[in-house]
């Protein structure tokens, strides 16, 4: 479904491409009809200021957002895994899966980061595509609440994901997970989730940081070079 791929733009970093591509996303989508009116009106506000806003203003949203806040992030098995060694092999098994489907990473992104996942989605089979969200409805439904709480534009493009997947999540286990919220305002929170982990040398077992590395090497070589479809 195109839709997928539209929603997936409009979380990727602002840029004069996407502030240019929003006549052609909201077009897409409400063209597909796989969006329900409500959740497009929902998204109008973003779209709108993606096209009113300074660029600048519109990347420091997103940064303070999605980069700044681990609570926010893009990056699926970080709500799943941490930074834990079962993420490296999740890593792993999902960057097979885009190969064994001829999708192939040519960003420099790991796997898990939702725009790189909806983009595949999008080239799937509508069933395996909405089978395969499924799978991430709860991650999505606590991202959501997380933005709703913030007062967010972005909120709706997870509501929308939602909508579009044929599992819902459980609200209540939702409501809980979302209100470990780290808020922007409280400043010795953001410092303890960011405290760096102290390094260790020698021998040993690997440490997470260092198989993350690993993993991210293992999928820039399998990197090939067909660019992105346009939306």
């Amino acid at each position: 479904m195109k839709s997928f791929k539209a929603l997936s733009a409009l979380l990727t970093y602002p840029s004069e491409e996407l502030v240019a591509a929003i006549p052609d996303i909201r077009a897409v989508l409400a063209a597909e009809g796989q969006v329900s009116r409500r959740a497009l009106n929902a998204l109008e506000p973003l779209l709108s200021g993606f096209e009113t806003a300074e660029l600048y203003d519109l990347q420091e949203r997103y940064v303070l957002l999605f980069d700044r806040s681990r609570s926010l992030s893009l990056h699926l098995f970080e709500h799943v895994h941490g930074e834990s060694r079962d993420r490296g092999q999740a890593l792993v098994d999902l960057a097979q899966l885009y190969d064994r489907h001829g999708f192939f990473i040519v960003a420099n992104e790991l796997p898990d980061f939702l725009p790189l996942f909806l983009e595949f989605l999008s080239t799937l089979p509508q069933g395996e595509a909405v089978a395969l969200l499924g799978e991430t409805v709860h991650i999505l439904a606590v991202l959501r609440q997380r933005l709703e709480k913030r007062e967010s534009l972005y909120a709706p493009v997870f509501a929308a994901l939602e909508s579009l997947s044929s599992v819902r999540a459980d609200p209540r286990a939702a409501a809980e997970a979302a209100a470990s919220d780290v808020m922007p305002d409280d400043l010795a929170a953001l410092d303890k989730e960011w405290e760096e982990a102290a390094v260790t040398f020698g021998p040993g077992e690997m440490t997470d940081d260092c198989s993350l590395t690993r993993i991210k090497t293992q999928v820039r070589a399998a990197r090939r070079s067909p660019a992105a479809p346009a939306v």
